[in-house]
């Protein structure tokens, strides 16, 4: 998990929301990513995305078996999907999202019953560091007049 949140310390160095993710597969790092929003003008740009779509590049295949996902927030619905459709077996995020979240906060996409797969998923590792990154980039933002 401090991987992923050096990770979403790069994100917030752009003016992304400090978001970061590792993808892990038998104790390998062989995915990362951080919110790159802003920087990249996409909506989709995600660190959960990146970090899944590097660790199939490195697999060599889309279904990510024994790979687990680092996050330092709670997934959104669109990445909760690409978790469920690439298979993977377990997700560890720090902070639950309590706006957005689909991994058991407002949403349950990684363990919907009517899905084909289901995602384990432990929530509170590091979660004060990680929510504090968050709080302290959203207090900046509205000090500085924006939403």
């Amino acid at each position: 998990m401090r991987l992923a949140l050096d990770e979403a310390r790069l994100a917030q160095a752009h003016g992304d929301v400090p978001v970061g993710a590792i993808a892990v597969h038998h104790g390998e790092v062989i995915g990362k990513g951080h919110n790159c929003r802003e920087v990249d003008h996409d909506p989709t740009s995600h660190a959960e995305m990146f970090a899944l779509r590097e660790a199939s590049q490195v697999i060599g295949h889309w279904r990510l078996e024994d790979v687990t996902l680092y996050c330092t927030l709670e997934p959104c619905v669109m990445c909760a999907g690409a978790m469920v459709l690439a298979r993977l077996p377990k997700l560890v995020f720090a902070t639950p999202d309590p706006k957005a979240g689909a991994g058991g906060s407002v949403f349950d996409i990684l363990n919907h019953p009517r899905l084909n797969h289901r995602v384990e998923v432990q929530s509170g590792i590091l979660r004060d560091e990680a929510a504090a990154l968050l709080v302290n980039f959203f207090a900046e933002l509205r000090s500085q007049g924006q939403k």
